[in-house]
This record gives C-alpha cells, sequence and structure tokens, in this order.
C-alpha cells in the first residue's frame, strides 16, 4: 500500500505524485470512481467516464464529492494498492467514523 494526503481544490480535483506514480496512472486513462458508505473507490475501466487530468489529477464529480460531504479545501487520505490497482480515498468524515471505534486492548478486550 501506498499513501498520501491530498486537498481538494475548487473544481474537485486531487492529486498526489507518489500515489499516482505507484499505482502507474498517467493523463488520459479511463477510470471508474464509486462512493460505498462514505468511501471513494477508483479503479481503471476501459469505458470509465472519469480520467486522469493532463496534468494528473483525478476530478471527483461533484454528486459523490457531495454525498461524502466534501469542500474545496478539505484534505482526504489516499490509500493505493498498486497490485490491485485500486485507489481508496478516505473523506475526513469516513475517518472520523473509524477513529471513533473503540480500539481493542492489548488483552482483547475493547476499551
Amino acid at each position: 500500500m501506498v499513501y498520501g494526503l491530498a486537498a481538494l481544490d475548487d473544481r474537485g480535483r486531487v492529486a498526489d505524485r507518489v500515489v499516482m506514480r505507484a499505482l502507474g496512472w498517467r493523463a488520459g486513462l479511463r477510470l471508474a470512481i464509486e462512493e460505498i458508505g462514505g468511501v471513494l473507490t477508483v479503479h481503471t475501466e476501459p469505458h470509465g467516464d472519469h480520467q486522469v487530468t493532463g496534468q494528473g489529477h483525478l476530478r471527483l464529480p461533484a454528486p459523490l464529492r457531495h454525498r461524502c460531504a466534501l469542500a474545496a479545501g478539505d484534505r482526504v487520505l489516499l490509500a493505493a494498492d498498486p497490485d490491485r490497482a485500486l485507489l481508496t480515498i478516505y473523506p475526513p468524515a469516513a475517518l472520523d467514523n473509524a477513529l471513533a471505534q473503540p480500539a481493542d486492548t492489548p488483552g482483547g478486550e475493547p476499551t
């Protein structure tokens, strides 16, 4: 896995060169973007509706941004799985939910 943090710009674009390089994604590559439970998944799709921009950005469509409560300036966690050619984008609300879950103690009992 390769991780990065990126801020969403006013056009809904995110970019992280390390993540994109690890995935091998270049300008013009067709992609599919889906939202499941407030988390976005991005994968290559020959006939996908989305693509990597000429500058190497990924533009998140407005309906998905709204569904995930993303606004310009929000920082997202990018988790790239190069072996599966998959990018998972965690908006702040998804990270808040994940971090709010009680952690297990070393003895296996919830805190």
